[in-house]
């Protein structure tokens, strides 16, 4: 019996070391450019937590963020090679390997940010995510996080597209975006993010472009822009993503306790977001910002010429969200 006790003890420390060798203590590397306290890095440090006490310390999530690691396409190579085990970025790097997210870039796809979350909740989302995790981009997809929704900085209140036609605004060097806002009839002005304070200050431009945080963080307001003008011509979301070099070094008990980690966290910057927008919003307003209601449906209208153009290589895409509740 002695004997027999002696085996079974061997047996079940033997397969307790076994199963540490086999699945060590392991942490995770984690980037953003963002500062530590931003809705996105924030919401994937609660998840590091989550995921330190679910496997009692074994896995652990360590954030780099303020772009320690690197730009947002340089953190995004680094995953793809490995060094790099958790990322989040916008889309626009992942637009230059997989065109398919180019269709974030539409002016107006999203009537709300409520659309937008249940158009990502549902099929659509689910598909795009099985693009980006079986494409070359090297990343295997584990969320969609929140970043707003993009209205008009202006130093006058505009109310409908007519109010619009010859404002200078500043955009970024891209096809779409400027074809959009001449078709509403701005008159865009191509500058890098860096000049945007000067231009507003020097009459360069009358107006910018984005959400309410970096209207905020930005200070464009000292610049001379005191009205927020809703729009909500665009709403691009950003994705969070495991290296998928790294992926397949996890047992499925792990790579499924990330992905249900990763469902939470997404649910999670959400909720971190809105918080973080009305901060900002209550900041502007402070200094005497003017929040806008457009009336939305000549924008919309002024620019459907844009979105046949450009939304004609995603099929019937831009009407399955269109059509989505």
């Amino acid at each position: 019996m002695k004997i027999r006790k002696s085996v079974l003890s061997a047996l079940v420390v033997g397969t307790l070391f076994a199963s540490a060798s086999a699945y060590p203590a392991t942490t995770f590397i984690a980037g953003d450019v963002h500062p530590a306290d931003y809705p996105t890095t924030a919401a994937i440090i609660n998840m590091g937590k989550k995921l330190e006490a679910a496997t009692q310390g074994r896995l652990t999530i360590k954030m780099f963020p303020n772009g320690q690691l690197g730009d947002e396409n340089a953190e995004l190579e680094k995953t793809r090679a490995g060094a790099i085990d958790i990322v989040r970025v916008s889309m626009s790097p992942v637009g230059g390997i997989l065109p398919e997210v180019g269709v974030f870039n539409i002016p107006f796809t999203f009537r709300d940010p409520t659309h937008l979350q249940h158009v990502l909740d549902g099929p659509i989302g689910t598909e795009l995510s099985g693009k980006i995790t079986n494409s070359n981009l090297g990343v295997v997809h584990l969320g969609w996080m929140d970043a707003g929704s993009r209205s008009l900085i202006t130093k006058k209140a505009i109310h409908n597209v007519a109010e619009f036609k010859g404002v200078k605004i500043r955009l970024q060097n891209n096809p779409i975006g400027l074809d959009a806002f001449k078709a509403m009839g701005a008159n865009p002005v191509v500058l890098s993010v860096g000049d945007v304070f000067a231009s507003l200050q020097t009459g360069v431009i009358d107006a910018a472009e984005n959400n309410e945080p970096t209207f905020d963080s930005e200070n464009y307001v000292v610049a001379g822009t005191k009205f927020y003008d809703k729009t909500e011509h665009m709403m691009v979301p950003e994705m969070f993503a495991f290296s998928k070099i790294k992926w397949a070094k996890l047992s499925k008990e792990d790579q499924a306790l990330i992905l249900k980690l990763s469902k939470e966290a997404q649910a999670d910057e959400r909720k971190l977001w809105a918080d973080y927008t009305t901060k900002s919003i209550k900041r502007l307003q402070s200094q005497g910002v003017q929040f806008i209601e457009v009336d939305k449906k000549g924008f919309v209208g002024a620019t459907t010429a844009v979105r046949e153009k450009y939304g004609a290589q995603f099929g019937d895409l831009l009407k399955r969200i269109a059509d989505t509740k």
